[in-house]
């Protein structure tokens, strides 16, 4: 599981959006010196634009242009001073044709960005909690994190997922006062609805839950005066309902409106709403076409634009519908979201839409998942029905282009919008031949042949095949569902049966905050006492939670290596199905390798892993060679914290445990699980250990204390467990009384002690895993960035972990 941090999230979105940009479908610029909405020049050449959200076409109305123009003329550029102090003169107009539109009190702001910002921290007070739903705009997801140092709590819910909500707030409503719900009316990807109706009725059910809801992409086309969607399902807004509308997008002018029932909280909000104060006001030209427009919504005349862009869009749909093309979601908005699933597929096809003389966006990370990229189209009223079918033929065209030339197909796109099922083969064995290369897939070790697979994975860690065959044998037919792994082993070999790739795979529930903060991982675990698989999944990773280390081959040197790993993810697309996987995560690749853009172009998000630790400077002949070996500083901490105790303890190794001696070192084992949410893991179950007692290949290192008034002879109070693979001695888990550790420090003992036994069986390295890099470090391990590559079937998980951690 990814280490969840803020650079990871900076360093993906940036790599995101240079891809797009270098594809030539992000960051571009119109040009010519009028524009007219139908058509847009980039690059020098025209095309019909289908990216607009001015649904209406109102900011090309000349009366809103004559408006804004005289306005200038009459009052200037701007009007610079603080709107709590003083308006300017077309402020008040605008403000009574807006109050006549929703007949309720509402407050102008800068922009909608600028108003989630002043209205969110004055509405929510202490004591008061926020539900987000994961795809509310990111402008009031953002206004939300000013609440954090309030103390107030954020959580978010899977979108438009009412069972979550109604979970959450079951859980919130004896612990606060007010339950914001914050969601958008229409949302800007997918054009999909919020369940306005549930919303209303939870909110009756539970008179504590407020609504904030975002209709800034509902604006104008739907509603009595161009009021929004909210407010044509609504009719009416209820006290416990703040709404944002906007004055810009479809609306033609700038700024955004807030409308809240409740004139109490208006006051307040007006009164002091942080931008709202400290901002400038808008435009004195923004606001007369603003009025403009309000005129416009006012009059009959609204309901003819809204009918006249309904007819295009449900002749949109119908040619949609008669076409192969993936439409993600089918409504009646203006906005379309056609999948491409990778994003390699979205550059690829875009960039082929606008050669054809069509201005389509993008839609990619973060606005949606990376393996949810695709094409999202608007229809506005400056579509002629000729431009629509002109689009649809195009893209009907260009689009299977896209899928072959980016190695994917319709199938495959559907499955990673979750909107078809996959038939697996039942065959715990199965071949696949693609070209020259040759699949086999297998759900157990014992059908591949054991030199084989040791020649490409020996000595690397414990997943040689001795290593995998003692994992099968612990993690199967156990009682707890998470003892119970799926094991997956995937070979790919040419023609001369030479091995291209080859990669071991669990399938296993795992706790989503494996590798969170440490302070997320708290919060968790307390909601885990009642809820013991709240916020797990099941996983496909590469190895296991048990294992570290290079668990993918690939021949680097081998002309179909790039055809052997594309051959490889697809394969693990369907094994992700077959056992209902929500991730998939490529593990242990050092931070630079050649594959980054690779994974990035199949979906997949790189996150930062902790540093792996392996030592090399082995096979020196006594103790002060290896105190030599280590930098001046690292000498001083070797005497003073861990020479200095040695005599403190007796060593042993241990390689056929009784019962009672299990019983013990798990116990020791539990204290170390306990005590390590950073790397927050299911409890391994006591069966592992047992088979660890009977396998010639693994050995106790066990520490005691020598006799005095307080312990008896040789109680152990730490353990290493430890195995081998070729050249490479493996400590793979510690356990330790932890009572004694700060006085004795035996974590760092038991990591000397370690390194000795490996020196004395001649190995040569020693490969100490993942976590606590800095002591390893001071005993002279060498660290290795480690990166993971995460593929979710949505953003959900990670992005609610990352809340739960500002808290």
């Amino acid at each position: 599981m990814a280490k969840i941090k803020h650079n990871n999230f900076l360093d993906t979105v940036d790599e995101v959006i240079t891809n797009a940009k270098e594809a030539g479908v992000v960051h571009l610029n119109a040009e010519g010196r009028k524009l007219n909405g139908r058509k847009i020049t980039i690059n020098g050449k025209s095309s019909y634009h289908f990216g607009t959200t001015g649904y209406l076409g109102l900011e090309q109305d000349e009366r809103l242009k004559s408006a804004g123009i005289d306005a200038i003329r009459q009052y200037g550029t701007q009007f610079p001073l603080s709107k709590t102090y003083i308006s300017h003169p077309l402020y008040a107009p605008l403000e009574d044709k807006l109050l006549r539109m929703y007949g309720h009190p509402i407050i102008i702001t800068k922009n909608s960005t600028l108003g989630h910002l002043a209205v969110i921290p004055t509405a929510v007070r202490e004591g008061d909690a926020v539900i987000l739903d994961h795809q509310v705009h990111w402008s009031v997801q953002s206004a939300t994190e000013v609440l954090k140092s309030r103390g107030i709590p954020v959580r978010m819910i899977r979108h438009s997922n009412m069972e979550m909500l109604e979970r959450y707030i079951k859980d919130l409503r004896s612990k606060v006062d007010k339950i914001w719900y914050m969601a958008d009316g229409v949302y800007s990807m997918y054009g999909d609805y919020a369940p306005l109706e549930e919303l209303i009725e939870l909110s009756k059910k539970y008179p504590q839950l407020h609504l904030y809801i975002d209709d800034v992409h509902g604006m104008s086309w739907k509603g009595k005066h161009g009021s929004g969607y909210v407010m044509s399902v609504l009719k009416e807004l209820p006290q416990n309902i703040l709404l944002f509308g906007t004055l810009s997008k479809t609306f033609g002018a700038s700024g955004a409106v807030l409308v809240c029932p409740d004139e109490k909280l208006h006051k307040k909000i007006k009164n002091f709403g942080g931008p709202l104060t400290f901002s400038a006001q808008l435009e004195p030209a923004s606001v007369a076409a603003a009025t403009a427009s309000a005129e416009i919504h006012l009059s009959p005349e609204i309901y003819d634009l809204q009918s006249d862009l309904a007819a295009k869009i449900n002749y949109f749909n119908q040619l949609l519908e008669a076409s192969d093309l993936p439409l993600i979601h089918k409504n009646d908005s203006p906005v379309f979201y056609i999948g491409t699933g990778l994003p390699a597929t979205g550059y690829n096809f875009v960039s082929k839409m606008m050669t054809a003389g069509f201005f389509v966006n993008l839609g990619l990370f973060p606005a949606v998942p990376v393996k949810n990229t695709g094409v999202r189209i608007t229809i506005s009223r400056h579509n002629e029905l000729q431009d629509i079918k002109a689009l649809v033929d195009a893209m009907s065209y260009y689009f299977p282009l896209a899928l072959e030339e980016t190695h994917t197909d319709l199938f495959k796109i559907y499955r990673s919008f979750g909107m078809s099922e996959l038939e697996i083969p039942k065959g715990n064995f199965v071949e696949t031949q693609v070209n020259e290369l040759n699949l086999k897939y297998t759900n157990t070790i014992q059908k591949i042949d054991k030199k084989k697979w040791n020649s490409s994975f020996g000595g690397k860690g414990t997943f040689d095949w001795e290593g995998l065959y003692f994992l099968e044998k612990v993690f199967t037919n156990n009682n707890l569902k998470e003892h119970n792994w799926g094991f997956h082993y995937i070979m790919i070999k040419d023609k001369d049966d030479h091995v291209v790739l080859a990669a071991s795979l669990t399938s296993a529930l795992l706790k989503n905050d494996m590798l969170s903060n440490v302070n997320t991982s708290k919060a968790i675990e307390e909601i885990r006492e009642q809820d013991p698989y709240y916020m797990t999944d099941i996983v496909l990773s590469l190895g296991s939670v048990f294992s570290e280390g290079a668990h993918l081959f690939s021949d680097e040197n081998h002309a179909l290596q790039d055809q052997a790993m594309r051959l490889f993810i697809e394969k693990l697309e369907e094994i992700k199905i077959k056992v209902g996987a929500k991730l998939i995560i490529l593990r242990d690749f050092e931070k630079a390798n050649p594959w980054n853009t690779f994974f990035h172009a199949q979906g997949f998000i790189a996150m930062d892993m902790p540093d792996a630790c392996e030592l090399t400077s082995l096979n020196w002949s006594d103790e002060e060679s290896y105190i030599n070996s280590l930098s001046k500083r690292s000498r001083k901490h070797f005497r003073k914290e861990i020479k200095a105790f040695e005599d403190d303890y007796t060593i042993s190794l241990i390689k056929d445990p009784t019962p009672a001696e299990i019983d013990h070192f798990y116990s020791l084992f539990e204290q170390v699980w306990r005590h390590n949410l950073g790397i927050n893991t299911f409890k391994f179950p006591k069966k592992l250990f047992f088979e660890m007692g009977k396998n010639p290949k693994w050995e106790f290192l066990v520490l005691g204390l020598r006799s005095n008034d307080t312990i008896p002879s040789k109680q152990a109070i730490g353990v290493m467990f430890c195995t081998n693979s070729e050249g490479t001695y493996i400590p793979s888990l510690v356990g330790m009384d932890y009572d004694y550790n700060q006085k004795f420090n035996t974590y760092r003992q038991l990591l000397y002690q370690t390194i000795k036994r490996a020196n004395n069986l001649g190995y040569s390295k020693v490969d100490f895993g993942l976590s606590a890099s800095f002591e390893k470090r001071k005993l002279g391990a060498t660290l290795i960035p480690k990166v993971a590559y995460v593929q979710a079937d949505d953003n959900f998980n990670l992005e609610a972990l990352d809340w739960l951690r500002k808290e």
